[in-house]
């Protein structure tokens, strides 16, 4: 019988999802707060480079919380890696936004509504999230 799902098993993954959920949500935010504009705002008016570039940054949380929920000990040391996973993401997208480009504005390009930078940053956000996820593994 211990082949089926307990009680136990369960309160697990909710509680997994519900901090995985959590941490992505202040993910988004933390994301949102380092721009000069309201991205939800130019999404509901239709700005495609905007949702881009902000999905890709909540994909690539996503692939770092994966990650983390599959090489942690428990909830709490998820958690926490989990939210140095958000940080690194947010300090390597400073590094593209500030220093790799430094003479063009990406941000003031997506607010513009330019497709191929928001798909630039969209992937790049991608990226990153593989490339933190893959140094979360030990």
């Amino acid at each position: 019988m211990s082949e089926f799902i307990d009680g136990s098993s369960m309160l697990d993954f909710f509680s997994h999802v519900g901090v995985g959920l959590v941490l992505l949500f202040l993910g988004i935010v933390v994301f949102e707060w380092t721009t000069k504009f309201n991205e939800r705002e130019l999404i509901k008016k239709g700005n495609v480079a905007v949702a881009l570039k902000l999905w890709g940054k909540g994909i690539g949380l996503a692939i770092v919380i994966y990650t983390v929920w599959g090489n942690s000990v428990n909830l709490i040391d998820a958690t926490i890696w989990g939210v140095v996973g958000i940080g690194t993401q947010v300090i390597a997208y400073w590094i593209i936004e500030y220093i790799i480009t430094p003479k063009t504005s990406l941000s003031e390009k997506v607010e513009e509504g330019n497709i191929a930078v928001g798909f630039t940053l969209f992937a790049s956000a991608i990226a990153v999230g593989l490339v933190v996820a893959g140094s979360l593994t030990y």
